[in-house]
């Protein structure tokens, strides 16, 4: 006869490995916004790499590894833009860049996932919407991973991507070419699955 305590155990056991079994099923996972951020990069007049940051994000993933589909969207609060400095953040959310009160979001909604050979995905490509203009872009990712998180008792997916894009592309041309018109944008996305 099972004591209560060893049924427990076992349902327990049971539970967790369903959990990590199920993973891989076509599932939702929800953007952690405490471990999820986006980067901008450009350089600065010759001088050297700068870097802003976008504070507040949110959105989700969905994720099938055997079916080798899956989608990205990701939602930034344009004016959690943070660079250190609070004159250029004032500056960054002006009609002159970001224009946070015209266009308060900029969103990336992804069409797929590229997966290499071994099933691993290595990029994402969507649609990025600054300002309302909606451009194609490819991000390469340089790491993907989910897995069971005995923190939450749920799954959880992470990835780390980059892209680059013109900002004159966005009507955020100003300064080049003394300010680079290109810019590299990263991100590191954690998401628990619902």
């Amino acid at each position: 006869m099972f004591s209560k305590k060893l049924l427990h155990y076992l349902l327990g056991v049971y539970c967790v490995f369903g959990a990590i079994s199920s993973a891989w099923a076509r599932d939702r996972y929800v953007i952690d916004s405490t471990h999820t951020y986006s980067v901008f990069e450009y350089l600065h007049w010759g001088l050297s790499l700068q870097q802003g940051r976008f504070d507040k994000n949110s959105g989700s993933i969905e994720f099938d590894a055997d079916k080798r589909t899956g989608k990205v969207q990701l939602v930034i609060d344009a004016a959690s833009v943070s660079t250190g400095n609070s004159l250029f953040d004032t500056a960054m959310r002006s009609a002159s860049f970001f224009d946070v009160d015209a266009y308060p979001q900029i969103n990336f909604k992804s069409d797929s996932l590229v997966f290499d050979d071994a099933g691993k995905v290595i990029a994402i490509e969507g649609d990025l919407s600054i300002k309302n203009i909606k451009k194609k872009v490819r991000f390469e990712l340089t790491h993907f991973h989910c897995r069971f998180m005995p923190l939450y008792f749920k799954t959880a997916c992470g990835a780390n991507g980059f892209a680059k894009i013109l900002r004159s592309d966005f009507e955020m041309g100003r300064y080049v070419p003394f300010v680079s018109d290109e810019v590299t944008l990263r991100f590191a996305i954690e998401a628990i699955r619902e």
